[in-house]
């Protein structure tokens, strides 16, 4: 090992600071996991992940590098009683409240519960010989040399006992700590410049709820998604998930929201723009109790923007980009960025901050970002610049939709794009190009491109 890689701290167990840890095992003698919470050996949800209530997904993009980074991943995952099917033909989507054609692409969806696909990860960085867990503690700051160019490691205090403060050094630190990171207020103290945000505010409200279904209403199917538009800002995912549970996730934005008692929660239900979930609701009992999450604003934190950034520390997953979560790209995006990570450790010396921010940004964050943003924005009352460039792909997504209806090659080729595989420009080839205005033409003439208004 290089003298300046003996130790990597990772600041949060996150699903991004377990896949950071997977690639830091490679290159460090020794990675330390640091997390609030009890992290070994939990097997249900936990305080530092409020979001592990309700419903979660890897798109393909990501399951595909969590096999990488973890030979036999998926097996694990459906071994323990995860369903399986293809990402593209098995799913019921409904975009406008139209349903779009479907083929098979041979791409794996593996729907499980959010700490179950947490724990089987955990379990998997474990074992690695260079990792190791400190639970239990709060992060109080980090330490830096005396011209505070360089951070050296952190302060920690113990959350239980005498809450006792220790220093833990590092040659390289990892924030994975969410989208409540503490690195731009640290950053300020250290006399760094403000870090540059982007915030668009969704307010955007959920809940979900678990059942056990008497009938079978997905017909072979594997989930059933009405995504929400602008004349019906309502959406859900419905799907099934390991051990023969059904979750279902309803949505709600700019402060629509669904509420949590029972009998409102089916009339919000009701009135998706498809009937499909309310149907199988009538003749399902439900397993626990209705929970609520708030989501108000996305945030995209600029450090790729930055002049001067402290060696020794780089920011990965939520803490640098916290998109809506009803695009679920949050875990795809923690595995990429993982895979960056990788790129810049087999560079010789330690890893230049900036440079692994750029990358950051125009290898994993940006598209992803544009694409989600642009959605966001298609709702009127949602805050924000709208320049000609960002109507344009607006309305070129628009025409994607509508022909999906239509020609099943363009949904393909769109829920390729959406499960990150392809990039966006993958749409705009010439033979994709002309199915999307051959298809968007005959939706038009069929009405199918004509959004219906609840």
């Amino acid at each position: 090992m290089d003298v300046d890689r003996r130790r990597a701290l990772v600041l949060g167990g996150s699903i991004a600071g377990l896949f950071a840890a997977r690639v830091l095992a490679d290159h460090y003698e020794e990675v330390i996991i640091v997390d609030r919470d009890k992290l070994v050996g939990t097997d249900g949800h936990r305080r530092g992940r409020p979001q592990g209530r309700h419903i979660n997904a890897m798109h393909v993009r990501g399951l595909l590098v969590a096999e990488e980074l973890f030979p036999g991943f998926i097996d694990e995952m459906v071994a323990d009683g995860c369903p399986t099917g293809d990402y593209a033909g098995s799913v019921r989507w409904y975009f406008n409240g139209r349903p779009i054609k479907r083929e098979r692409i041979g791409y794996l969806a593996v729907p499980a519960r959010a700490p179950l696909m947490e724990r089987h990860l955990r379990e998997r960085v474990q074992v690695l010989p260079a990792v190791r867990f400190l639970e239990r503690r709060d992060i109080v700051d980090l330490t830096t040399t005396t011209d505070r160019s360089q951070v050296t490691g952190v302060r920690l205090r113990q959350l239980d006992g005498d809450r006792q403060e220790e220093l833990v050094e590092a040659d390289l630190v990892i924030d994975t700590t969410g989208r409540g990171s503490r690195t731009p207020a640290q950053l300020k103290r250290l006399g760094y410049p403000r870090v540059p945000e982007d915030r668009t505010k969704i307010d955007l409200g959920y809940v979900t709820q678990h059942y056990v279904l008497k009938d079978d209403p997905f017909k072979g199917d594997l989930a059933i998604i009405p995504v929400a538009y602008p004349d019906s800002p309502r959406g859900a995912i419905f799907t099934k998930t390991d051990n023969g549970k059904v979750e279902l996730t309803t949505y709600g934005l700019l402060g629509d929201h669904p509420p949590t008692d029972q009998e409102g929660l089916y009339a919000f239900i009701k009135s998706l723009a498809v009937p499909d979930i309310y149907d199988a609701l009538q003749s399902a009992e439900p397993i626990d109790e209705p929970v609520a999450f708030h989501y108000p604003v996305t945030l995209r934190r600029r450090y790729e923007r930055m002049h001067r950034f402290p060696d020794g520390l780089l920011v990965i997953g939520d803490a640098i980009t916290s998109f809506n979560p009803v695009y679920a790209q949050g875990m795809t995006v923690a595995a990429l960025s993982a895979l960056t990570l990788r790129d810049h450790l087999n560079l010789p010396g330690p890893p230049d901050p900036l440079a692994f921010f750029r990358d950051m940004a125009k290898d994993v964050i940006d598209a992803p970002w544009d694409m989600t943003h642009a959605v966001d924005l298609n709702f009127p009352d949602v805050p924000g610049e709208r320049p000609p460039k960002l109507r344009m792909a607006q309305r070129f997504l628009a025409l994607v939709q509508a022909a999906a209806t239509q020609d099943e090659k363009v949904t393909t080729a769109y829920l390729r794009t959406a499960g990150m595989v392809d990039r966006p420009d993958a749409l705009m080839r010439p033979a994709m190009l002309a199915r999307v205005l051959l298809g968007a033409l005959a939706a038009a003439r069929s009405g199918a491109g004509r959004q219906p208004r609840r």
